[in-house]
C-alpha cells in the first residue's frame, strides 16, 4: 500500500509542478498583460484533484490519521483554483487579478501541505 500511496503523491506533485510552472513561466506577460492559461495548468489542476482524493482515500484505508480540515481547506482553494481555470482557459487575455490568484493559491496550497501538522 506504501508503494501505490506514494505512486500518487508523485502523480500530486506533477500536478502542482504543472499548475504552478505554468504561472512561473508566464510571470512576464502578467506584467504586460497578455497571460492566459494554458492546458498544461487546467490539466495539472485535474491531475491535483483526482489524485488528492485518491490519496485521502488510501490513506483511510491504510488506517493513517487524515487531518480532514486541512484536506477541505486545501480542496476548497483548489476548487477555486480550478474554477478559475476552466472558466477563462480559452481567453486570449486573464486578468493581473485572475491570473494572480491562480498563483497565490497554488502557492498557498503548497505551503498549507507541508506546514500544517
Amino acid at each position: 500500500m506504501d508503494v501505490l500511496i506514494n505512486v500518487f503523491v508523485a502523480l500530486h506533485v506533477i500536478g502542482i509542478a504543472a499548475l504552478l510552472g505554468g504561472f512561473l513561466t508566464q510571470m512576464k506577460a502578467m506584467g504586460e498583460g497578455t497571460a492566459r492559461f494554458g492546458p498544461a495548468m487546467l490539466h495539472g489542476a485535474l491531475t491535483m484533484l483526482v489524485t488528492g482524493v485518491a490519496l485521502v482515500g488510501l490513506n483511510q484505508a491504510d488506517d493513517q490519521a487524515v487531518n480532514n480540515v486541512k484536506i477541505g481547506v486545501k480542496l476548497a482553494i483548489l476548487v477555486v483554483v480550478l474554477g478559475l481555470v476552466y472558466v477563462k482557459r480559452d481567453e486570449e487575455r486573464v486578468d493581473k487579478a485572475a491570473f494572480g490568484a491562480v498563483g497565490g493559491l497554488t502557492a498557498a496550497n503548497v505551503f498549507i501541505a507541508t506546514l500544517w501538522t
